[in-house]
C-alpha cells in the first residue's frame, strides 16, 4: 500500500514492487506467539502506578500489520491493547508466522483475525482469537497473485475477499463458519479493462469491501484509475462485474470509506493527490465521481493514503503520507460534500493507515517510515484531533487495528 508517483517506475510504488520482488520465495516463519523484544518495540516503558483505592483503567487488544521481509520489520502479527481513558498503547507480544502481515481484518464475531501476506506470491492468512488465550495460526491461503495488499470480510462471515496490488487482481475465499478458517480460493478476477492510467505498467487493485447496504462488493483499482463494482454470488462464492466508475485519468485511487447514510462514498486519490466526493446508486451498485478536491497540503509531494468517516457522519480525516499530516474536513449536504478545515501534523513519519477506536474516541494512526503509532484524541464537538502523548514505537507499522 506505498503511494506510486507520477511515473511508471517512480515513487512508493516503484518501491513496493521492488521490494517485493525481493522477497525469497522459500521465506520460512515459524509460528508462535513470543514477547517483543525491544529492538521490535524499543525500550519497556514502565507502567504508571495508581492508588490502591482506583481501580485500574480498562484496556482494549489492539494489532499490528508490519513488513517481516523488511529492514527493521517486524516478526509477524504485533500484539498490544490500548488503554480505553488514555489511548495508550502497551506490547504485548507477536505472532510469528505470518509472512508480510501488511494488511488486519476482523470477522464479524472477533473470534478470527485475517492478514494478507503481502509477498510477490501472495496469501491470506487466518488467525484464531479464543477467549482468555493466545492467537494462534489458522492456516494461509494462496490469492493467486502477487503482493496482496487489502482485504476485508464480508458482512455474513462466510467470504473473505482480498485485493492483489502487483498482478491487479481480486480473489475470494470461503471461511468456514465454525473455526475461521479459510478454504480454497473460490474465484479469482483479473482487472483488464479499461487500460491503465498514465505512467502505470498495468492495472492495481488497492482495495476490496462491501458496501454498506450488502448488495455489492467494490474493488479501487489504482492503475487502472477506477472503481469496479461486483455482485458476490453468497452461495458460490463468485464475482460478477456490473459496472465500473473511471476517475480522470492519472488519479490513481488508493481506498474509499462511505459516509454512514450508505448514499456517498469518499475516495482518497494518492497520485493526484486528491479527494473525491462520489454518489453510491444502491439498485445499480454504480459510483459517480464528483470534482476532484484538495487535500489541504499545498503543493508539496503528498500521497493521501486513507479516509475516516466519524460514526456520526459529521467529520472525515485523511492520512497524508510524505506531507505527514491528517486532514480534517466537515461533511455537509447529509454527506454529499466534504469541506476542508484544517490539518495538522500526524507525529510520524509516511502515515500509512489510519483507525478509530471502536467509540470513536481514539483515531490510531501506522507511520510506516519513523517505526511508530501516533494516537489522538478526537473532538465529538468538533471533530479536532489532539495528541495523545508520545508515539508508541513498532517495527515498520503499516496497519493497526484497535477492537
Amino acid at each position: 500500500m506505498t503511494a506510486a508517483g507520477t511515473g511508471a517506475r517512480s515513487g512508493a510504488g516503484a518501491d513496493r514492487r521492488r521490494f517485493l520482488r525481493t522477497v525469497a520465495a522459500g521465506l520460512t516463519m515459524t509460528a508462535g506467539v513470543g514477547l517483543l523484544t525491544a529492538a521490535d518495540h524499543g525500550p519497556a516503558r514502565t507502567p504508571t502506578r495508581r492508588p490502591t483505592s482506583q481501580p485500574a483503567r480498562r484496556s482494549r487488544p489492539l494489532y499490528l500489520g508490519t513488513y517481516t521481509s523488511k529492514d527493521g520489520g517486524g516478526t509477524g502479527v504485533g500484539l498490544a491493547t490500548y488503554d480505553t481513558a488514555t489511548g495508550r498503547i502497551t506490547a504485548t507480544g507477536v505472532v510469528a508466522g505470518v509472512a508480510d502481515p501488511s494488511y488486519l481484518a476482523l470477522a464479524p464475531s472477533g473470534r478470527t483475525l485475517y492478514a494478507v501476506d503481502e509477498q510477490e506470491r501472495g496469501g491470506v492468512t487466518a488467525l484464531a482469537l479464543p477467549p482468555g488465550g493466545p492467537p494462534r495460526v489458522l492456516g494461509t491461503r494462496s490469492t493467486g497473485g502477487g503482493g496482496p495488499c487489502h482485504l476485508s470480510v464480508h458482512p455474513g462471515g462466510r467470504w473473505l475477499l482480498s485485493a492483489n496490488y502487483l498482478s491487479g487482481s481480486v480473489a475470494v475465499h470461503p471461511i468456514d463458519r465454525a473455526t475461521g478458517a479459510l478454504g480454497e480460493r473460490t474465484d479469482l478476477v483479473t482487472h483488464s479493462s479499461p487500460p491503465p492510467g498514465p505512467g502505470q505498467d498495468g492495472p492495481h487493485a488497492h482495495q476490496i469491501v462491501t458496501t454498506p447496504d450488502g448488495r455489492h462488493v467494490l474493488a479501487v483499482d489504482l492503475g487502472n484509475d477506477t472503481v469496479y463494482t461486483y455482485r458476490l454470488d453468497d452461495a458460490a462464492g463468485r464475482l460478477t462485474q456490473v459496472s465500473y466508475a473511471a476517475l480522470r485519468p492519472g488519479a490513481g485511487p488508493r481506498h474509499l470509506t462511505f459516509h454512514p447514510s450508505g448514499g456517498f462514498a469518499y475516495l482518497a486519490n494518492e497520485v493526484d493527490n486528491t479527494v473525491v466526493v462520489c454518489g453510491y446508486d444502491r439498485k445499480s451498485g454504480r459510483l459517480t465521481p464528483g470534482a476532484p478536491q484538495s487535500t489541504g497540503t499545498g503543493p508539496g509531494t503528498s500521497y493521501p493514503a486513507q479516509l475516516l468517516v466519524t460514526r456520526d457522519g459529521r467529520f472525515a480525516y485523511l492520512a497524508n503520507r510524505g506531507h505527514n499530516s491528517l486532514t480534517r474536513y466537515a461533511v455537509e449536504a447529509r454527506g454529499a460534500r466534504l469541506r476542508l478545515l484544517d490539518t495538522v501534523p500526524v507525529g510520524g513519519d509516511f502515515p500509512r493507515q489510519i483507525a478509530f477506536s471502536p467509540d470513536g474516541r481514539w483515531l490510531f494512526a501506522a507511520n510506516q517510515k519513523s517505526g511508530s503509532v501516533t494516537v489522538f484524541s478526537v473532538d465529538g464537538r468538533t471533530g479536532a484531533l489532539k495528541s495523545a502523548g508520545e508515539p508508541f514505537a513498532a517495527p515498520v507499522p503499516v496497519c493497526v487495528l484497535p477492537r
